[in-house]
């Protein structure tokens, strides 16, 4: 008996820790689809943007980053096949996209504010086995070089969106997985270590510069 209660409590526990942990998955990500609304709804009211006030402050990225960091953590404690996990992935993959968009919208109005920014498709189906250790160099990039922006999708989420942005990047996943876009330049495939990513993003030297000025 003592032993039973030893294990129902347990299993009650981290149910509750997991219920907890999607709580504050939706709470973050409602506060980014706000800022998201916000930023739209400020740029139908100016009529034209104000790049003096948007080059100073960029779209979301801790936010976004914030979010990925606890959506990992759903996946790893809930499972990726989890009805909510998969809910929550379509709706962050959905905020990167419209991130996405307004950073393109803002560098074609600001002609100083010329973002990095990285398409990475990977999976966990199984097909991918770089794909981790690519998405560390990604990780590591990301916090190295503050004004790189990374958006991540698993490629076999099931979102129209997706496969429309898939699409229009060319990606091809018979070339194989991990698959990766800089600034819409042609895909790249494949695991790529630090030192060729650097080679392959050239414009890192004007965030370092950038960063380090600041």
């Amino acid at each position: 008996m003592i032993t039973a209660a030893i294990f129902v409590t347990a299993f009650f526990i981290a149910g509750t820790f997991d219920a907890q942990r999607v709580a504050d998955i939706r709470a973050t990500q409602e506060a980014v689809s706000i800022n998201i609304l916000s930023l739209e709804t400020q740029f139908d009211l100016m009529g034209s943007l104000s790049c003096s006030t948007l080059s100073d402050n960029p779209v979301l990225s801790e936010e976004l980053n914030t979010l990925a960091s606890r959506l990992s953590v759903a996946d790893e404690n809930l499972g990726q096949d989890d009805e909510q996990v998969i809910s929550l992935k379509k709706q962050y993959s959905l905020l990167e996209i419209k991130d996405y968009l307004l950073m393109q919208h803002i560098s074609d109005k600001c002609a100083k504010f010329k973002p990095v920014y990285i398409l990475y498709f990977y999976s966990n189906k199984g097909d991918c086995a770089d794909c981790g250790k690519m998405g560390d160099v990604f990780t590591y990039l990301r916090e190295t070089y503050p004004g790189l922006r990374v958006y991540s999708f698993d490629y076999h989420l099931d979102l129209s969106a997706l496969r429309t942005l898939v699409t229009l990047r060319k990606i091809d996943a018979s070339k194989g997985l991990p698959a990766f876009v800089v600034n819409n330049r042609a895909p790249v495939y494949g695991f790529k270590t630090l030192q060729e990513m650097q080679k392959l993003i050239p414009e890192l030297k004007t965030l370092a510069t950038t960063t380090a000025v600041q």
